[in-house]
């Protein structure tokens, strides 16, 4: 069973679509990341599949249901805002009582255990915690839910590197003991690269790329040759490539390219691209091309 499975999804408010065409296929048992500028439309997909918001056009199921279609399927998902919102006035260990007086599949061993590793004093009050102790604390009550699919928002937007950074270990901890989905949105690249093995490429409200990173970066090279702007070299692609991103100096052609490449043609040097270059190399594209539409990698749907 897929986590998320989307056809033709779209949500638009007034004259605008804050989503378009999105057709996705989310296997179950990855982290996923969902990375893409502001205002891509990360946070609509993201309130799309916990039922938050419903499709102005297309479909969507999650976990095998409609999102938010009743209590059995509210108890599959768990969600993290942005604002990794806590109660002010309320200690560590009344979040705690609150969770399991709330959710029929509480684990209090959990939320206990975590709680004592992260160091956090269950009497402190939540307003009295940084904010990254705040983050922490709200990650333990959605996991402390079981739930089948964790969706997190842009978690630690507002986190300093290293409070991002020990959130991002800790989830990928949590993640490694538990049989859970995790779908987590970002604009930085760095910070799901830690953690994600499937990846989505959302820009100006649509999919732009979506396949597991393995395969992302198997799929594609950089190919740097002699010759810039108005050289026939410049225009010179190996047959079978698809050419993302084209940057030319005065003196040299840089190209992103999907597909077979071939190995001993000696015009051009041939180096594998980070996630980061791919990512930037579709955003890129999507700003010059307007979107059309998403590319997804062989096979993948």
């Amino acid at each position: 069973m897929e986590t998320i499975e989307a056809r033709s999804l779209g949500r638009q408010y007034g004259q605008r679509w804050a989503l378009t065409d999105c057709t996705l296929d989310v296997p179950a048992g990855t982290v996923t990341g969902l990375v893409g500028p502001n205002g891509a439309g990360k946070t609509t997909l993201l309130n799309l599949v916990t039922g938050m918001l419903k499709p102005t056009t297309g479909s969507i199921r999650v976990l095998g249901g409609t999102p938010a279609s009743g209590r059995d399927q509210l108890r599959k998902v768990g969600y993290v805002a942005q604002e990794t919102p806590v109660y002010a006035g309320l200690s560590v260990a009344d979040h705690l009582k609150m969770g399991q007086h709330m959710n029929a599949r509480w684990d209090a061993g959990l939320a206990a255990g975590r709680i004592a590793q992260l160091g956090l004093d269950p009497r402190q009050k939540a307003g009295r915690l940084s904010g990254g102790q705040r983050a922490q604390l709200a990650l333990t009550l959605a996991v402390a839910r079981r739930p089948e699919l964790l969706i997190l928002d842009e978690p630690v937007a507002s986190l300093d590197p290293l409070a991002r950074r020990e959130f991002l270990a800790s989830l990928a901890e949590t993640v490694a003991a538990s049989d859970m989905s995790v779908v987590m949105s970002s604009h930085l690249v760095s910070d799901l690269e830690r953690v994600c093995d499937y990846l989505i490429v959302l820009v100006a409200s649509r999919v732009q790329v979506a396949g597991p990173v393995d395969d992302l970066l198997a799929a594609h090279r950089l190919l740097t040759g002699a010759g810039g702007a108005g050289s026939d070299h410049a225009e010179a692609v190996p047959a079978g490539c698809e050419v993302i991103t084209r940057t030319r100096t005065p003196g040299q052609t840089t190209l992103l390219v999907r597909g077979d490449v071939p190995g001993s043609d000696p015009a051009w040097a041939v180096t594998r691209p980070g996630l980061e270059d791919i990512v930037l190399a579709y955003m890129g594209r999507a700003d010059n091309r307007a979107g059309d539409g998403a590319v997804a990698l062989e096979g993948i749907r």
